[in-house]
């Protein structure tokens, strides 16, 4: 029986120990990367339910594999070009011999899963050449890694956008009695994360101490508007910012829990629906939405252990929702896309 609920300390990711971020982006391109490093290397599984991914890596993560632990996890603007951060990333890992070492071999390869969202019209200059940049930033990510790091306009989320709002980098984290799960998602959705004519997220129903502003609003009516995200979901994305085919929105989530490939990949399906609690509409042909899960494995499920992982799938798609949400609520206005802060006339954002 679960006893204790809570945020974790810092209310991000890096709540699990043995987890560090790190971001770095371009402001004139205006896009970016996350790569989120575990001190050693993690078990890990993956679920993709958008119908336009770009990604690298994913198929070694299949429980039938021979892989069965990852270096690190890259989540990068710049569409198919992005897919060199991980490039990047992978050669900082191998210089510092982290990844899988062969017999009488110098060389270890790090295996580095990745995937990318579409942020190339944003308005940022993509005139890069014959180089795109984000090779360069993967190994820059990496060196800014550690166990704080900002929300918002940051890493992958710099050129993100979602629905009617500039899109963002969020986080957020829960204590499940010993057991710590959090997440990291890069919000660039077709789909809206409120509720049609409000500032209400759909994400609301789980938010923890007001952290995206709304100290835990009910939604009232809410078949009514419902309703009226069906019929007016047409017409919202002629409106929107982030354009039909310009999409996809990526979280990872992480966890002390001690979890084998197979079990990864439940979790990953399980928090897959965090997305569909904050997002409406969600994994469609336009976005490329994918939920990572890493395991650090420190804490054992409880017997037995298909309840333990029901219960840990069940907060993990919770805090994903609350991820996506602060992603949008902490992202700044930049140029023609504004925040939802600036619309809903929140606090002055430093």
């Amino acid at each position: 029986m679960i006893k204790h609920i809570k945020p974790g300390k810092c209310n991000l990711i890096t709540d699990v120990e043995g987890i560090r971020v790190g971001h770095a982006h371009d402001d004139d391109v205006l896009s970016g990367v996350t790569v989120i490093l575990p001190d050693d290397a993690a078990v890990a599984g993956v679920n993709i339910s958008g119908g336009a991914p770009a990604t690298r890596e994913t198929d070694a993560l299949d429980a039938t594999c021979l892989v069965d632990a990852i270096h690190a996890i890259v989540f990068s603007g710049g569409s198919v070009f992005g897919l060199d951060a991980a490039s990047g990333v992978t050669s900082w890992l191998a210089a510092r011999k982290r990844g899988f070492a062969f017999r009488d071999q110098p060389q270890v390869c790090p295996i580095v899963p990745a995937a990318c969202l579409f942020d190339l019209t944003n308005g940022g200059n993509k005139a890069w050449g014959d180089v795109p940049p984000y090779l360069t930033l993967g190994s820059a990510a990496c060196d800014a890694a550690a166990s704080q790091f900002e929300l918002g306009n940051h890493g992958a989320g710099l050129g993100a956008l979602s629905g009617i709002y500039k899109g963002g980098t969020g986080s957020a984290s829960l204590i499940i009695d010993n057991i710590t799960v959090g997440a990291l998602a890069v919000v660039n959705s077709f789909g809206s994360t409120t509720l049609p004519g409000t500032g209400t997220f759909w994400a609301a129903p789980f938010e923890c101490d007001g952290e995206f502003g709304g100290d835990g609003k009910t939604i009232d009516n809410l078949d009514a508007q419902l309703r009226q995200a069906t019929h007016s979901t047409k017409a919202s994305a002629l409106k929107s910012s982030a354009n039909a085919g310009q999409n996809t929105s990526l979280c990872i989530i992480a966890t002390d829990a001690i979890l084998d490939p197979a079990q990864a990949r439940r979790i990953a399906i399980m928090a897959s629906d965090g997305m569909a609690r904050a997002i409406r509409p969600v994994h469609t042909p336009y976005d490329g939405d994918i939920v990572f899960v890493l395991s650090t494995g420190k804490q054992r499920l409880e017997e037995p252990q298909a309840l333990a992982l029901s219960n840990l799938g069940t907060y993990a798609a919770d805090v994903c929702a609350r991820a996506i949400a602060r992603g949008v609520y902490e992202a700044k206005t930049v140029g023609p896309w504004t925040s939802y802060r600036q619309t809903h006339d929140q606090k002055p954002q430093k």
